[in-house]
């Protein structure tokens, strides 16, 4: 490849990794509002989480995709759909 053509991509991966992080922040600060919206606030600020939310989330931690619920999947296959349309434009830059 030419330097010219290096640099274009550099830039293209400074754009693609500047795009995804604020898609990836965006999910993160979802998911944190409805997390703190679960549990209960404490005087001292610290939030109490249900129980059995905890118990939920941690069988999630410990399951594979694979193993997940059809409605867990689903819930995350929604999530990835957040990513797609910028992935779509980049491969669409480099054809």
């Amino acid at each position: 490849m030419n330097n010219v053509a290096d640099q274009n991509l550099d830039r293209a991966m400074e754009y693609l990794v500047e795009q995804l992080a604020s898609i990836e922040h965006e999910r993160w600060a979802h998911w944190q509002a409805y997390l703190h919206k679960q549990g209960q606030r404490q005087n001292d600020g610290s939030i109490v989480l249900p129980a059995e939310l905890v118990s939920r989330w941690e069988r999630q931690i410990a399951t594979s995709y694979a193993e997940l619920t059809p409605d867990e999947q689903s819930s995350d296959r929604e999530q990835v759909m957040k990513y797609l349309p910028l992935i779509m434009k980049m491969l669409q830059l480099g054809s």
